[in-house]
């Protein structure tokens, strides 16, 4: 396994049905929204350090991160914002590494493969590549998932219940548009219906495919 494309776009733009799709065609996914999960449910790795740096105020009763709250203090402070990605950062990045070393797939139903089969190349899904700049390092292919602004907000507003200005300011701590779509090797148009979604999905494969039978070595 020596291919790693990053996958990474706006909030609302469809990340994860891109993503998706690339695990339907075979390749191995490794998501660092899900392992931020995994590592803030009650008892996880990240638990303890949040716990002391922001109190018990940011913990729901069982002693998961409340995300709700934690996201208050986050867009009103960029203090505090620095203060959990210094926690988080570093272990998203160490079980990221440890997977793209063991490449899997995350909710994704294989099971017309067995587990022991290897994958052609693997999908880092993250969210803030471009704002993170050591990602970049790490991956042969940066992808953006683009769509237009006004679709992002109304996805997000649907999907999550927050207000217009809440994802207007969830918008505004990420890179722009523009700066991801810089940033990007490759683009997948998020506009339309799954089919159009799937049909450049597999464009991007087979092209990747044909990357990685001449990639120089794993970067991690």
């Amino acid at each position: 396994m020596n291919f790693v494309v990053g996958l990474t776009g706006g909030i609302g733009s469809g990340k994860s049905a891109v993503a998706e799709c690339f695990a339907a065609l075979g390749a191995a996914l490794v998501d660092t929204d899900v392992i931020a999960r995994q590592l803030t449910v009650a008892g996880g790795a990240a638990i303890e350090p949040i716990k002391a740096a922001f109190g018990l105020g940011v913990l729901t009763p069982e002693g998961a991160l409340d995300r709700p709250a934690m996201r208050q203090r986050v867009f009103a402070d960029p203090a505090v914002r620095a203060r959990l990605e210094a926690i988080l950062h570093p272990l998203i990045r160490a079980e990221s590494e440890r997977q793209i070393s063991r490449p899997h797939v995350v909710g994704v139903t294989t099971a017309c493969r067995p587990a022991s089969a290897d994958f052609p190349y693997t999908v880092l899904v993250v969210p803030l590549l471009v704002e993170t700049g050591s990602y970049r390092e790490r991956v042969d292919r940066v992808m953006v998932v683009d769509c237009p602004e006004e679709m992002q907000i109304a996805r997000v507003m649907a999907r999550n219940g927050l207000s217009r200005a809440e994802v207007l300011a969830i918008m505004a701590a990420q890179s722009s548009r523009a700066e991801r779509l810089a940033a990007a090797d490759d683009v997948i148009i998020n506009d339309a219906g799954r089919d159009k979604l799937q049909t450049q999905v597999a464009a991007a494969h087979a092209t990747y495919l044909e990357m990685s039978k001449s990639s120089p070595g794993q970067k991690v």
